[in-house]
């Protein structure tokens, strides 16, 4: 399925906060819409015709002590260690989708690593630097933007450490 770049106006909104915030830091590539959905790694790395570990997929979790979405960046092709992220953040439980919505403005499946509703507690795993140039969602689960693993630490305030199972493919 070929990416689009569509005009702003035509963006969801979501998509459109993900496009201001990419714009506010100055980067270059703006968000495309696909075809198909790219829901999951797998759906993105297939539309775009990428390797899986280029996906850098958002998952979320639930901050016990204070309620906080907790975002992990993690590459595609690995599953994150519940266990390493709480060692970083504390104790954590799964979010639903209305606790993922809610906390990032972003429904499952287009969570973008910035633009949040309101400021996530972020964790990036080291796996993503595997590759020079990755993609991640943007607001919908048909919209995607590419930057580098780089990006990361500078938009999210945060270093990368190891949160992904050792050894664990997705």
């Amino acid at each position: 399925m070929k990416p689009t770049l569509p005009s702003a106006a035509t963006l969801p909104e979501a998509v459109q906060r993900v496009a201001t915030a990419l714009a506010a830091l100055g980067h270059p590539d703006s968000p495309l819409m696909l075809d198909a959905a790219a829901r999951t790694a797998q759906q993105a790395a297939d539309a775009l015709g990428v390797r899986l570990g280029q996906i850098a997929k958002s998952i979320v979790f639930r901050h016990i002590a204070s309620t906080r979405a907790v975002l992990v960046v993690c590459a595609g092709d690995r599953r994150v260690d519940e266990a390493r992220v709480a060692q970083h953040v504390g104790a954590l439980a799964r979010a639903d989708a209305a606790f993922v919505r809610a906390r990032t403005g972003f429904a499952i499946g287009g969570v973008s690593p910035l633009g949040h509703a309101e400021p996530p507690i972020a964790l990036i795993d080291d796996s993503l630097w595997r590759f020079d140039r990755i993609w991640a969602a943007a607001g919908h689960p048909h919209a995607v933007f590419a930057l580098s693993p780089d990006d990361l630490p500078r938009w999210l305030g945060v270093a990368a450490s190891a949160v992904s199972a050792p050894g664990a493919r997705a």
